[in-house]
């Protein structure tokens, strides 16, 4: 049994002691953090987790515009229409780039030249352009004004929607992509389509 006054030397074998119990504890309880990364194929099959998934938006993204391509509208046109995308409302609990989804339903549509495209997203810079090269800035011949631009016969818009269904250790989620194209000048919807997914999980026990 200790007596007296503790020694600086055995006060100092306390504290380290206590700082490396502690180290110990935070490495034992602390994330690990992710390590020895590869690439991996984007096209292959991703269900982690329960949650929207590329996989999800590479499907749904694939059977739209293959059913939207099909359509007389764009199929059998004797001129590339002219399409502006606009925006897919999201109604799930999840957040979810939504912006993500319609640029991959741009970049589909324009393979093979079917379908031109207006930028809405670009407007605000092409107006500033305008107003730049009309400043004097740029020789007459090669100068952009108001005026030129084409008029998009379609627009592209959407919804995202979602049911999430849990009994147990069994969860079953399901997602609906509703994609329409409107005639601009009739606002008549010439073509919609949708595309469902459902994924099931089942909850792992703790500790297996």
């Amino acid at each position: 049994m200790l007596t007296g006054k503790p020694t600086r030397a055995w006060t100092l074998a306390i504290v380290c002691s206590l700082i490396a119990v502690s180290a110990l504890y935070a490495t034992g309880c602390s994330p690990k953090a992710f390590v020895k990364g590869k690439y991996d194929d984007p096209e292959r099959e991703n269900l982690m987790n329960d949650q929207w998934s590329e996989t999800d938006m590479q499907n749904v993204v694939r059977d739209l515009v293959a059913s939207m391509i099909a359509h007389p509208a764009i199929g059998t046109a004797k001129a590339p229409p002219t399409v502006m995308v606009t925006n897919l409302q999201n109604k799930t609990s999840e957040f979810i780039d939504t912006q993500s989804i319609m640029d991959m339903v741009r970049v589909e549509l324009s393979r093979g030249g079917r379908v031109s495209f207006v930028d809405k997203e670009a407007r605000e810079d092409v107006a500033a352009e305008y107003e730049y090269q009309g400043a004097g800035n740029m020789s007459e011949e090669s100068k952009k004004s108001k005026g030129g631009q084409i008029g998009a016969d379609f627009i592209i818009n959407g919804r995202l929607d979602s049911i999430v269904q849990q009994a147990g250790k069994d969860k079953s989620v399901y997602y609906k992509v509703t994609l329409n194209l409107t005639n601009l000048k009739t606002n008549v919807i010439t073509w919609s389509d949708y595309k469902q997914l459902r994924k099931k999980y089942r909850k792992q026990s703790v500790g297996l």
